[in-house]
């Protein structure tokens, strides 16, 4: 089983992600995205999944932040799917340079889908 990384301080979010997901892996969760980064370090997940709403730093700036860590060789390559609050933020998460998104309320379905496709190596 494969380590999910789960950013989010909503616990409505966090059940429908674990209820999509768990089967299939393991679930970390952080409440706040300036954790994502330490998480990452302790947990080697396979993949992060970042809410786009999180209260002290938010989804963005937490994918930002990974994806400077990772230019500068301080973590692996990271695959980093945002749930987004709305159609319009899919342009701010290809900015960020999210490997995926998805616009919430989540679709289960979808979400495993994608999780599986961007675990294969694929992005959006």
């Amino acid at each position: 089983m494969s380590t999910v990384l789960l950013a989010t301080d909503a616990d409505r979010v966090h059940n429908e992600v674990e209820a999509a997901l768990s089967g299939d892996h393991d679930l970390v969760r952080v409440h706040a995205g300036a954790a994502v980064l330490d998480a990452v370090t302790e947990h080697d997940p396979a993949l992060v999944v970042l809410d786009l709403q999180i209260g002290n730093m938010g989804g963005m700036a937490a994918c930002l932040d990974l994806r400077l860590e990772q230019r500068a060789e301080r973590i692996p390559d990271q695959r980093i799917v945002m749930l987004l609050d709305r159609v319009a933020d899919e342009w701010l998460a290809g900015q960020a340079e999210a490997d995926a998104w998805l616009v919430k309320p989540i679709d289960p379905l979808a979400l495993q889908r994608m999780v599986d496709e961007v675990l294969a190596g694929k992005s959006a």
